[in-house]
């Protein structure tokens, strides 16, 4: 008797993802190196300067890290709560960061007792950051309020009071040592002006704002909150120039790439999503354990940084040439699998006795049921599984065996409309058309005296009949183009008999018409 024979899964032609220069240069990096903080990291900010060295914000100290280091080189603690937003001035030698007493602490890169003590605010400083001439200091805080501070006197310069809620957000601009912008939970962002008394732009996020970021150019403005990311045109007044919403959860953090020419948008959903800043499609995207809360760039992006919410840094560092091409020079080591299958080609000598063993085939569960005819259920397995490939053959050899309408039969309204809904997903597919129009030409037969009793069902079948009909045009339309084609290509190219490949498709439509009528 011979043996059960497996169902034959066809293997189909996967189109794989278009692999761009986005996607090359983006998964460029290593594996990434992970250093565990003492509590959530708030913010990163690389130094300008070579090494680049850059800090991290993280519970009640900044660290300093190395470019390759994962200890870090110097740290500051300092601070008698949380701190926040420990940034570079623009020469690399001092760090400011506020905190959540209210203080603002200037520090000497070199040193570790903080230079100057900044003391006006009321409640945390969440936002602490060097003017372009690197004499001024701007601080937004929790108690609706931004400040300017004069560092050489360590006296406050003007202090805003425009919002109506928290402040956790803002930038200066690197082209005017007068101008800068903040972001509040009050759902807007505010454009100051030193030299004016007053907020001279306001832009409605209509989120709670937690991040702002300037272009190069600082003619543009780009804001984070909610699942939005949006792009203020500053030389329009504010008009909002695009809204971005690829993230599933609250964006948090912003930040651009060296030559300024990608955007890259990180949030508690735990994805980074890098944006072409021509057209603002998503170009590539990098997957985390944890919420991100922070993200800097290395200059010329040796390095992705990334703060996570369970203390976690993650580093990736891009690959050098010699990495990319591998070691070379080395004598290629043999594979181990080779000692497993020793032997398997010798050829038994005259007097040699072979004593043969077959290998054990093990079926899968629709397999096993079709082996016991049981074809109802073997349809019911192929269905459950998420490949469709699968069901495709399930029911192919059901018509060859001659049992698919009866796999099809006695069904109830939650099997039928499980099985209409596959032949939704799939019916249109051209690898899987010549199979399932079939199928769906024998429930038609079948289920066409209790059509108008399942208002479920009725759905699924107006569905399926729209799909059909748009495919059968979509079709037609191509065949339209092809003959063109063949008119334009006839004097070089042999003539050819097109088949056409909606025959099927329109048989389907009129069956289906006077069950939905």
């Amino acid at each position: 008797m011979a043996s059960f024979k497996p169902t034959k899964i066809q293997i189909y032609p996967q189109l794989g993802a278009k692999v761009t220069q986005d996607t090359l240069y983006w998964k460029n990096y290593k594996a990434p190196v992970q250093v565990k903080e003492f509590g959530a990291i708030t913010n990163i900010d690389f130094s300008p300067l070579a090494p680049h060295n850059y800090a991290v914000t993280a519970s009640t100290r900044i660290h300093i890290y190395g470019p390759f280091s994962q200890e870090p080189v110097k740290t500051f603690t300092r601070f008698k709560d949380t701190a926040y937003s420990g940034r570079f001035r623009s020469d690399g030698q001092l760090l400011v960061a506020g905190c959540e007493d209210s203080v603002v602490r200037l520090f000497d890169v070199s040193g570790k007792v903080a230079l100057r003590m900044f003391k006006g605010h009321t409640k945390a400083v969440h936002v602490a950051d060097f003017t372009s001439d690197c004499y001024h200091i701007l601080t937004c805080s929790d108690d609706y309020t931004c400040c300017l501070w004069d560092i050489p006197n360590s006296t406050e310069l003007t202090k805003y009071k425009e919002h109506s809620d928290y402040i956790r957000c803002g930038a200066t601009s690197k082209l005017n040592k007068d101008l800068f912008v903040t972001g509040s939970y009050d759902h807007t962002l505010k454009m100051f002006d030193a030299r004016v008394q007053k907020s001279v732009m306001t832009m409605d996020h209509n989120h709670p704002v937690e991040s702002v970021l300037f272009y190069p150019s600082e003619g543009l403005l780009v804001s984070a909150g909610g699942r939005y990311v949006k792009v203020w045109d500053l030389l329009k007044r504010g008009q909002p120039l695009v809204s971005l919403k690829n993230h599933h959860k609250t964006v948090t953090c912003l930040c651009l790439s060296g030559n300024g020419q990608r955007l890259l948008s990180a949030s508690l959903d735990r994805h980074v999503k890098v944006y072409n800043t021509t057209n603002y499609k998503v170009v590539h995207s990098f997957d985390y354990t944890a919420s991100i809360l922070s993200l800097a760039l290395a200059p010329e992006d040796e390095s992705v940084v990334v703060g996570m919410t369970n203390g976690i840094l993650s580093i990736k560092h891009r690959k050098t040439s010699e990495e990319k091409q591998g070691p070379t020079g080395q004598p290629r080591r043999q594979p181990v699998f080779r000692v497993f299958v020793k032997g398997r080609n010798c050829v038994p000598k005259q007097d040699d006795f072979l004593v043969s063993k077959s290998a054990k085939s093990h079926l899968a569960k629709y397999d096993k049921q079709l082996k016991r005819f049981n074809v109802s259920k073997a349809l019911d397995t192929a269905l459950e599984n998420r490949k469709p490939e699968i069901t495709v053959a399930v029911i192919k050899e059901l018509d060859r065996r001659g049992t698919l309408k009866n796999a099809l039969a006695g069904r109830d309204e939650q099997n039928l409309s499980q099985l209409v809904n596959f032949l939704i997903g799939n019916v249109v597919d051209p690898r899987f058309a010549p199979v399932l129009v079939t199928a769906t030409e024998m429930i038609l037969d079948i289920y066409k005296a209790v059509v108008g009793q399942s208002s479920v069902v009725d759905r699924q079948l107006v569905r399926l009949q729209e799909l059909v009909e748009r495919e059968i045009d979509y079709q037609q339309d191509l065949l339209e183009v092809l003959g063109m084609l063949d008119t334009l290509f006839a004097s070089t190219l042999p003539r050819k008999e097109v088949p056409c490949p909606v025959l099927h498709c329109s048989v389907l439509v009129h069956e289906l018409v006077p069950f939905i009528i």
